[in-house]
């Protein structure tokens, strides 16, 4: 009796820290995220496209309809059992088959499957028409991030990496969660216009990602040697949220989806704007940069790509190791880190980083060599970073 009173008390203590667990979860968010979940969410995100209202409606339907089949074979076999019970005096009849009875139980599923094969497969075929698309945008999974590339349409030329918030990483790291859109605000999100049809092609880097936004009803996996794709037209401007919805390594909870969704004219002045800011930033490989400079520059590239593994401070964690006084880093032979950045190693568990311009490169390398306990005084400039990608 002891170890039963036992057992109900740590039972009900468990379940305690399950309910304040839930509480203090719940609190973090207070306000639905337009485009993104509510608060308490049991149902679909509310749909941004016809594809998603269509889904939605199939989701009820086929639920409906599973429903009523449910109620209707099981009140049949109670009936059945209650009224021709042994108890009664029922007298159970003697035939072996009966040819109306298999007629009606092989028309009537016939026709539930057609009822519901026809709907799904309008649904489905319309999902894989990828054609005559007014844009093209290659999304490419990154552990952790997605990286845009603008291939067709307005835009064209455009790429970008899109990262989790550095404030939000933040407060995850100190256990401080904050906002409605916790976990979900990027440095860059997918910026498209209103009304178009938008072609998402997907792709990976490293290992299995899914690009997936609830409120367009889309869900692509991006397989790394293949390429796969989906589309979307937005019906209505404003800020839409997703996740990578393929269990794809230690920080897979940070790598949201945003899409912000504007009005033609805004879209058109925002390609314009950033352009311009590409434009800026197109480094020439052959200029020489001072260690000052390009040891500042290294520092926003470290941030964004780096800290994420290695940790601001460079220790490392687990089985990331450690750049703070790492042997490759204080190596003279700088093309051996030139090397690991370009071709990634340990099979993938440090990934390539040959999206990044050879300025960055040659950046995010100089600071690592001379910043915490590394002061090698080696500099690596762009050119070198240049010669080792032929």
């Amino acid at each position: 009796m002891k170890n039963i009173s036992n057992q109900l008390a740590s039972l009900l203590s468990r379940a305690g820290i399950f309910a304040g667990a839930w509480a203090i979860t719940a609190a973090y968010a207070v306000n639905d995220l337009p485009g993104g979940p509510a608060v308490n969410q049991l149902n679909l995100h509310p749909a941004a496209t016809k594809i998603a209202e269509e889904q939605q409606w199939l989701h009820w339907f086929m639920l409906i309809l599973c429903t009523v089949i449910f109620i209707a074979v099981f009140a049949v076999m109670f009936y059945s059992i209650w009224k021709h019970r042994k108890s009664v005096g029922h007298k159970p009849a003697k035939f072996t088959e009966s040819i109306t009875v298999e007629v009606i139980w092989t028309a009537v599923p016939f026709v539930i499957v057609i009822l519901m094969a026809l709907p799904a497969t309008k649904v489905l075929v319309a999902q894989k028409d990828t054609t005559n698309a007014d844009l093209t945008i290659k999304a490419t999974g990154y552990q952790w991030k997605w990286g845009y590339d603008y291939i067709k349409g307005e835009g064209e030329g455009l790429s970008y990496i899109s990262t989790l918030d550095s404030g939000h990483r933040a407060m995850s790291n100190a256990g401080k969660p904050e906002g409605d859109n916790y976990l979900l605000k990027v440095d860059y999100p997918l910026v498209v216009p209103v009304g178009q049809k938008v072609r998402v092609i997907t792709t990976a880097n490293d290992v299995i990602h899914a690009f997936a936004v609830p409120a367009f009803g889309i869900k692509q996996d991006a397989i790394p040697g293949f390429v796969r794709d989906t589309w979307f037209r937005a019906e209505k401007t404003g800020d839409f949220y997703g996740q990578c919805q393929e269990l794809c390594g230690k920080e897979h909870a940070y790598m949201p989806i945003h899409v912000k969704v504007l009005s033609a004219q805004d879209y058109a002045a925002w390609v314009v704007e950033e352009k311009k800011k590409q434009a800026a930033k197109a480094d020439d490989p052959a200029k020489v940069w001072a260690m000052d400079d390009l040891s500042k520059r290294g520092e926003k590239v470290y941030a964004a790509n780096c800290a994420a593994c290695h940790q601001a401070t460079g220790k490392g964690a687990g089985a990331i190791k450690a750049i703070d006084g790492s042997a490759l880093v204080l190596d003279a032979d700088k093309s051996k880190q030139i090397a690991v950045l370009l071709n990634g190693q340990n099979n993938g568990a440090m990934p390539a980083w040959k999206q990044l311009s050879d300025t960055e490169i040659a950046a995010v390398i100089t600071y690592t060599k001379n910043n915490w306990s590394n002061k090698t005084g080696q500099i690596v400039q762009p050119a070198e970073v240049l010669a080792a990608r032929k």
